[in-house]
């Protein structure tokens, strides 16, 4: 983060100042589209590719700079993806190999780009990524619902064995993209208080989820949730502040169970629902299940450093590896392995470690760290290394981790006031 984001810089004047305001505004209009067309992932390339090189062009133009702060994820992300090369070259012949690779590098360029820009003017952007977020959420989860209850045309084009997967490929990953905007919408609630909209906005995004018959998305929103109330209860100001998370958090629990409990009512909901909450599927357990699939792959990946390649797990195997760290060492090698595990484990020490701080992006890191939190922990059911929003997740956690140390750094210069350079928001953490 710049100085600019504490104190105000000097101002241009007349057209010089034009310019740099129409400049921040039509980053501002890049940022918005790009994080709008993240629901858009049936078809590759999705025109979430494209915007994000779009935004990139612009940040160049624009002369965003690369703090180097962020020297430790970039290297770490270089180091996994180039590992993931040297496993590439025994199978060169596979274009779905190297079509895995080439987004790989593409998706680790987006976590930097994101980076940059929120380490910078951070609760500018941060509220026109959410703003982006939530209405792509509502529009997919909207998708989803009309799909599973057949309320549009072609509404199998948005099912997938009778469940709802919206305009993604995967009811897998369509159930997890909604944790992050929903985990958003309920911090506003429990830090600003109860709107009408708010609470038709969340109940949207909860039935889209809940829809998506995705154990691990449940499994990551409970996780997520639960780890997000406490970290706003521990971080809360005063006690008075503490008890209304506390009032909130079970007006919304409720909440949800009701609208669970209407959903239920319907037999196709409550059948499906019965059998997707099984602890484990036929896939999951036996001689054929994907857990022994994954046991059965620990002495190849021991006896291959280089990995077995991109996309070739299936090959030996005849089923995905389902587990994002076992991914990581069969598609990118011992190295691409381990600098893959750092990266999930460094992302999760820099946001703890700054979630804690009263600081006006407070309200944004703990939704986006409790989030990644989860998606750590459902990387042990399934792969989650191409997910766009997993990248992003990092971008924010790494920006808002590099703007709260350049905040402090600030804060030590002779003759600052923390709060006064921060605002008055840093007294409260909404």
């Amino acid at each position: 983060m710049a100085a600019g984001d504490l104190a105000a810089p000097s101002r241009p004047s007349g057209r010089a100042y034009e310019a740099v305001q129409l400049a921040d505004r039509l980053l501002h209009v890049f940022l918005f589209v790009t994080i709008l067309s993240s629901f858009l992932v049936f078809i590759e390339p999705s025109p979430y590719e494209g915007f994000v090189g779009l935004l990139g062009l612009a940040c160049l133009f624009l002369g965003l700079t690369v703090d180097r702060k962020l020297i430790p994820l970039i290297l770490l992300l270089f180091a996994w993806n180039m590992s993931g090369l040297v496993s590439l070259l025994p199978v060169l012949h596979d274009g779905d190999a190297i079509k895995f690779m080439a987004i790989s590098f593409y998706l680790a360029l987006s976590a930097i780009l994101f980076a940059c820009l929120f380490a910078e003017d951070s609760v500018r952007r941060l509220m026109v990524m959410r703003s982006a977020y939530l209405l792509a959420a509502m529009i997919v989860s909207m998708i989803g619902i009309a799909g599973y209850f057949r309320l549009i045309p072609g509404a199998d084009l948005f099912l997938l064995a009778d469940r709802a997967r919206g305009t993604f490929k995967d009811p897998n990953v369509f159930g997890p993209f909604l944790v992050l905007p929903l985990l958003f919408m309920i911090e506003r609630i429990l830090s600003d208080g109860i709107r009408l909209g708010r609470l038709a906005a969340a109940a949207i995004i909860v039935t889209g989820l809940f829809l998506s018959f995705s154990r691990g998305a449940w499994m990551q929103f409970v996780v997520s949730a639960v780890l997000m109330v406490g970290l706003l209860f521990v971080s809360a100001p005063t006690l008075r502040f503490r008890m209304r998370i506390v009032a909130f958090a079970l007006i919304a629990m409720m909440g949800v169970i009701g609208l669970l409990n209407v959903l239920l009512t319907f037999d196709a909901v409550g059948n499906l629902f019965q059998q997707r909450a099984s602890v484990l599927q036929e896939y999951d357990a036996g001689g054929s299940g994907r857990f022994d699939r994954q046991a059965d792959s620990l002495p190849a990946l021991i006896e291959h450093p280089n990995g077995l390649g991109p996309y070739q797990f299936y090959k030996y195997f005849q089923q995905d590896p389902h587990n994002v760290y076992i991914n990581a060492f069969a598609s990118y090698g011992w190295v691409g392995g381990i600098a893959y595990v750092l990266l999930v484990l460094t992302t999760l020490y820099m946001g703890f470690r700054y979630a804690f701080m009263r600081t006006p992006w407070q309200r944004f890191l703990i939704p986006a760290i409790a989030t990644f939190a989860g998606t750590a922990v459902e990387g042990f059911v399934v792969d989650t290394d191409h997910w766009r929003h997993f990248y992003l997740l990092m971008g924010i956690i790494w920006g808002l981790s590099v703007a709260t140390e350049n905040a402090r750094r600030v804060a030590r210069l002779p003759g600052t006031n923390y709060s006064r350079a921060l605002g008055r928001s840093v007294a409260q953490p909404g």
